[in-house]
């Protein structure tokens, strides 16, 4: 198993030790906590998005897949919308937080893309293998994490259908996570101010 293999088998442990050191060291305030939570929001709003067009094909831990190489919605501006949707969320959680501020919320960001590059290489290697010269022309024409203004099109590319409701239901388990994290700041917050 390589870096990349065993990233994606565990993403969803990786945070829980940049969680920790967040909530032994907050110091959550009012600006804090609405500043942050508005970037939640906006992560999680791009991860529905995301999520209507590939459905919970990305929930898996077994290894990386795919059935459709996916260039609508928020992948027709970017390679990756649901990391990049990941990094704002655990970014506002720690603002929210306002610990070791600013070092932590520089050192999340720079710890999550660099976990995400390792996953992104083994995903892309799937993709050319699995989609050929399809995935070669979305991978030179779309932007890994920074989204491009002009949507990318492939006319003859099979989409996924997209269901707002297989997007969210596919949340439901992240939006559980960072909201007992979101509500653990607030009451810290509350209890310390009250």
């Amino acid at each position: 198993m390589n870096i990349g293999e065993f990233l994606f088998k565990y993403r969803s442990y990786t945070p829980i030790p940049f969680l920790i050191i967040m909530l032994l060291y907050c110091k959550p305030n009012i600006i804090s906590l609405i500043t942050g939570f508005v970037l939640v929001l906006l992560g999680e709003y791009i991860r529905i998005w995301s999520n209507s067009w590939t459905g919970s094909e990305t929930r898996t831990t077994d290894g990386v897949g795919g059935t459709y190489l996916v260039i609508s919605g928020p992948y027709a501006f970017v390679r990756n919308p649901l990391y990049i949707g990941n990094i704002i969320i655990y970014f506002g959680l720690s603002v929210m937080s306002n610990a070791l501020f600013p070092y932590l919320q520089v050192f999340g960001v720079i710890l999550f893309a660099a976990q995400y590059y390792f996953i992104i290489k083994e995903e892309e290697n799937f993709l050319s293998s699995k989609f050929g010269d399809a995935f070669q022309s979305y991978l030179h024409n779309v932007n890994r994490f920074i989204p491009k203004l002009k949507k990318y099109s492939s006319g003859n590319t099979e989409q996924p259908p997209y269901s707002f409701k297989k997007g969210f239901n596919s949340e439901i388990r992240s939006m559980q996570a960072w909201g007992i994290v979101a509500l653990a700041l607030i009451l810290i917050w509350f209890i310390r101010r009250y």
